[in-house]
């Protein structure tokens, strides 16, 4: 009926956290470069603000008190099929990044973060002013999700000795996901920089 975004101007992004200081300095920060920041301390909030704004975008904490984000993912993208979604988390791990993955995240990131690599996270590929030597050459970068879930993938891959049809069983995934990522090139981490 109405238009997610009806001033046209700032982007509007869901930013779902239950650490209330978090919250009001990334989303100060991220206004700040363009957003429109709407956020939420738990998953009912986040799908109802969701349902109301429609963001195309939003930073989503892994632990949301007793709450799991990674169970809402799949809802977010049910109401907003289109949104990239960045997770957050203080317990980095390869097995929490390739689920995220699996479950329709965009990209995952470590706390602490700062707001320019949550926009690096979410606008890559996504913006035709964002140049991709850019997001390559961002000083500290932690590793990018899809590094860590082609690492995994090659390291279950070997485990079986090339069996793609054991692989996709033991990651939980099907023959056909597997095969497409295995298709792709693996994603580079910094290109050593020439000037």
């Amino acid at each position: 009926m109405s238009s997610p975004n009806p001033t046209g101007a700032a982007r509007p992004l869901l930013v779902v956290d239950d650490d209330a200081t978090f919250v009001r300095v990334l989303s100060r920060a991220l206004a700040s470069r363009g957003f429109e920041v709407i956020s939420a301390v738990n998953a009912d909030e986040a799908r109802a603000l969701t349902r109301r704004h429609q963001p195309k975008h939003c930073v989503l904490d892994l632990k949301l008190g007793e709450e799991n984000g990674l169970r809402l993912i799949p809802e977010l993208h049910e109401l907003m099929p289109d949104m990239r979604i960045l997770l957050l988390t203080g317990y980095a791990s390869i097995a929490t990044a390739v689920e995220a993955i699996k479950r329709g995240a965009h990209d995952y990131l470590a706390k602490p973060v700062d707001a320019d690599a949550v926009v690096r996270a979410l606008l890559e590929g996504d913006s035709p002013h964002q140049g991709e030597d850019e997001v390559l050459d961002a000083p500290e970068a932690p590793l990018a999700l899809r590094r860590l879930e082609w690492e995994h993938i090659q390291r279950v891959l070997t485990e079986c000795d090339g069996n793609i049809s054991e692989t996709a069983r033991r990651l939980g995934m099907h023959r056909r996901t597997l095969q497409r990522k295995l298709s792709k090139h693996p994603v580079r981490e910094r290109p050593q920089s020439s000037n």
